[in-house]
């Protein structure tokens, strides 16, 4: 990542990564609290259509490399390297989805039922069976002359969340996600609901759990905490199943403060990151368990056919 690169990634998301959101906002800017020491006044401005900031307190501002290598007190090649290591999703939309001028370099050729076996196997990888399959699709799209595939979750705006074994981006609009488990029992829809951050996540969810009736949100974006809120308000049940992070620490907490009659469950996988990590670690355990059981069965058969032998020997 170059500096360019890094300057066009949205700071909001950058902030709320670090755990600081917003005390106001509108469409063209944000207000927090400043980052780089106690305040009680909000006084650090983001200006979002241009992507640059001004720390009124301290007169100060600049863009997404100005900031870090204050907040970071480092240099700029050590900034770009920490933002290699994050997983900004509006620096993944940036490259796969536009180009400078803004004019789309990707198509989606075709949209239909997960069949590639490739595909599969990564799903299984990841510790998913088939009782997921009819949630995602199987997406073929090209970026520039290079022809992809990968496994599709649908966003609210009819954008697309994609995964492979290599590949980790999105196409079209960046929105959440939201799916119905109430087939049988529309009466359900509005009561039940659990959030998650990304839609593996939720896959892990239904895995573990698939004869629960609610409706599932995923986030898709830590910057779109305001969004997810929203739609929140009409659930009189709400679960939280997010990552165990510092971004996953501020949106757990901010959601709490506003529906504290929330439920976190995060300490179920307290020793892991997320969800679906928590899900690979528990099929690899029952996995070792069920090969040591063959063995020690293994094992006795064989001393009990030595056991035999000697005796007829006798």
């Amino acid at each position: 990542m170059n500096c360019k690169q890094f300057n066009s990634i949205s700071l909001e998301e950058v902030l709320v990564s670090l755990g600081h959101l917003p005390t106001k906002q509108n469409e063209k800017e944000a207000w927090f609290l400043n980052p780089f020491s106690t305040e009680n006044h909000a006084s650090f401005k983001l200006d979002k259509r241009n992507n640059v900031w001004y720390l009124h307190s301290e007169g100060i501002g600049g863009n997404n490399i100005d900031f870090m290598k204050k907040y970071l007190n480092s240099s700029v090649k050590e900034v770009l390297g920490w933002a290699e290591k994050q997983n900004f999703s509006s620096f993944q939309q940036q490259n796969v989805i536009h180009s400078i001028n803004s004019k789309p370099y990707y198509q989606i050729t075709e949209i239909k039922k997960l069949q590639n076996e490739h595909l599969k196997s990564y799903l299984h990888q990841r510790g998913l069976s088939k009782v997921v399959y009819p949630l995602v699709k199987e997406i073929h799209f090209t970026i520039g002359k290079k022809k992809l595939y990968a496994i599709g979750f649908e966003n609210f705006s009819g954008g697309w969340e994609l995964r492979n074994s290599f590949y980790k981006g999105s196409l079209q609009k960046k929105d959440i996600s939201i799916v119905n488990l109430n087939k049988e029992n529309q009466n359900e829809t509005g009561k039940r609901i659990v959030v998650f951050e990304g839609f593996m996540d939720a896959l892990s969810f239904v895995e573990m759990k698939p004869f629960f009736i609610g409706d599932l949100l995923v986030m898709n974006s830590i910057s779109l905490l305001n969004r997810t809120k929203e739609h929140l308000k009409i659930y009189s049940e709400i679960h939280l199943f997010l990552d165990n992070d510092k971004a996953g620490e501020t949106c757990k907490n901010e959601i709490l403060k506003s529906f504290p009659e929330a439920k976190n469950h995060s300490e179920i996988y307290a020793l892991h990151k997320d969800l679906n990590d928590y899900l690979q670690f528990k099929n690899n355990t029952e996995i070792e368990k069920k090969q040591q059981i063959d063995l020690k069965s293994k094992q006795e058969q064989e001393e009990s056919e030595i056991y035999q032998t000697y005796k007829r020997k006798r």
